[in-house]
């Protein structure tokens, strides 16, 4: 067995599909299918059945998977520390980062932290935050940056703190929300749990609806067409535009604040290129968004 077929197999058993574990490990499909062939007369047992669904794991399948997940870490430690041993930074970082953090801040950060050290490689994972914090916390990365409050039990720094605001191109009453049409979009459930706790604490009626889409841009460009109003994070706002906006207060009228955290682990601060990157994180100045 090669470090590639064990990376089939976890590739695999994530996709449980051959086309799409093909794409995302690129390498064409005949060829994915003959090291499966190849693992299974390796080992003498059938590993998966394929179904017009997609493909169907038998126990014995599902077990060399667990012991691909142990291997590939396990090899990834003995990488990291081979390359540990001596004082310089080098290796490959992995981070998992929030989608909007990876659009607003990530590539200067890297950027930055590149040139610093030339040696460092990333694998950046990027999705919604509570994918981000499982990833950090199961260290399948070694750092995440996650907005909104999580229950980490270990290692954080506080990025940034920005507030959530209504918006809209023309100005509204608060009163009048419930009648007037809302866009909504796809977001985090932590987002999403703190923009419905508000409206409850408000509102006895539920929003009206009048749209629904996938991203928060494309939510903030049919605002500004006057299509409705959102409740929009202030990093997306402060991005240049001229809505009116009105932020979103607690019942003793304070604004609801949302931070956004760096998580990582304590021992992995024995790495020299995580230490280093935590470091750099830790110096930055970053502005909060009001």
């Amino acid at each position: 067995m090669e470090d590639r077929d064990w990376q089939i197999l976890q590739a695999l058993y994530k996709y449980q599909n051959i086309t799409r574990t093909a794409q995302s490990l690129f390498i064409s499909q005949p060829a994915l299918t003959n090291r499966l062939r190849q693992i299974e007369k390796e080992f003498g047992v059938t590993i998966v059945h394929r179904g017009r669904r997609g493909v169907h794991f038998t126990p014995e399948g599902e077990y060399l998977v667990k012991s691909a997940e142990e291997i590939l870490a396990k090899m990834r430690q003995i990488k990291e520390n081979v390359l540990n041993m001596d004082d310089r930074v080098v290796g490959t970082l992995r981070l998992g980062v929030s989608n909007f953090i990876t659009r607003y801040h990530l590539p200067a950060l890297l950027q930055q932290f590149k040139s610093q050290y030339p040696e460092v490689e990333f694998k950046v994972h990027s999705g919604w935050s509570k994918e981000i914090f499982q990833l950090a916390y199961n260290q399948e990365v070694h750092v995440g940056f996650v907005r909104g409050d999580y229950k980490w039990p270990d290692r954080k720094h506080l990025l940034f703190k920005e507030t959530v605001s209504i918006t809209s191109r023309n100005k509204f009453r608060l009163e009048d929300l419930p009648d007037l049409p809302r866009i909504d979009y796809q977001t985090d459930a932590n987002l999403k749990t703190l923009i419905d706790n508000w409206w409850s604490e408000n509102y006895t009626k539920l929003p009206l609806i009048g749209m629904e889409v996938d991203k928060v841009d494309t939510c903030k460009e049919m605002v500004a067409s006057g299509l409705g109003y959102a409740i929009l994070p202030s990093l997306i706002l402060d991005q240049g535009n001229d809505l009116y906006r009105e932020v979103i207060r607690d019942q003793e009228q304070k604004p609801v604040v949302r931070k956004s955290w760096m998580f990582y682990h304590e021992e992995t601060l024995d790495l020299n290129v995580v230490r280093a990157f935590v470091r750099f994180i830790e110096g930055i100045d970053f502005p909060d968004y009001f």
